[in-house]
């Protein structure tokens, strides 16, 4: 039977980053992709011009349905937008005991947007992180979440510590907004893993965090273990930037087409 993979996020109507780029990261690597919005954004590769949240009880009315027919493998969860999303997000969570988790705590866009308020981080920390096998935090998302101010790797092994102390299983603190390649630093309570790939030289990367991610799920779902599921995520990343579209004027999308190494 196919692998069924739950996206739990906000529209990009531009198509780059949020719910569509998590249902063609799956599709990608074969996995049945489905979505519960949490709010709808008008934007493109230049600005987010426009969001409005979805009703708590329809987010939950969405998860239901899916849950109850075609069932759930796993869950990412990317941009949230309110505390009362999050709560419905993480009782659903917790009351149906799904088994993999990869929470993305999208906070705000890559033009400074903010997608989650403060509420909203707060009830994040307390009830959705606890359920976490896997949290992807970028540099300010990790400084937030740590309250550590991260400029060298001794920052990050600190703050990822702090994290991991939130009670998720492993967190994995991108190093996207570092200089020099593009390193990733993972700590599973035990040990801190690398993860570290060439920094290309391109405006095309909106969407990196959500394909990022949704792979990393994909692959868990599949049955790879942590740290192979991440290994093979980061290449697909990567190369998914290296062939990126020069579509609109501003940041233009990662290219989810390509083909994926067997």
């Amino acid at each position: 039977m196919i692998k069924r993979a739950l996206t739990i996020g906000g529209s990009d109507s531009g198509g780059g980053a949020g719910i569509q780029a998590d249902i063609k990261t799956f599709s990608a690597f074969a996995v049945y992709g489905m979505s519960v919005l949490t709010a709808v954004t008008a934007q493109n590769s230049l600005n987010v011009n426009g969001i409005t949240g979805i009703p708590p009880q329809f987010v939950s009315l969405q998860f239901e349905s899916v849950l109850t027919d075609i069932g759930i493998d796993g869950v990412k969860t990317g941009m949230l937008f309110n505390a009362e999303i999050v709560q419905t997000v993480a009782q659903k969570l917790n009351e149906n005991h799904i088994p993999l988790v990869v929470v993305d705590p999208v906070m705000r866009s890559k033009s400074g947007d903010i997608l989650l308020e403060n509420r909203g981080v707060d009830l994040l920390m307390e009830k959705l992180i606890p359920l976490a096998t896997l949290l992807t935090p970028n540099i300010p998302e990790a400084e937030m979440l740590s309250g550590v101010p991260i400029r060298t790797d001794e920052d990050i092994t600190t703050a990822a510590k702090k994290i991991h102390d939130l009670g998720c299983k492993a967190v994995l603190i991108k190093g996207g907004h570092r200089r020099g390649n593009a390193t990733d630093i993972l700590f599973d309570g035990v040990e801190f893993s690398k993860f570290t790939a060439p920094r290309i030289d391109t405006q095309n990367t909106h969407g990196t965090g959500c394909t990022y991610s949704a792979a990393i799920l994909a692959n868990l779902i599949k049955g790879k273990n942590l740290r192979d599921a991440i290994r093979l995520s980061k290449w697909f990343v990567t190369e998914a930037i290296k062939h990126a579209f020069p579509l609109g004027k501003g940041h233009g999308p990662l290219n989810h087409f390509i083909r994926i190494e067997k």
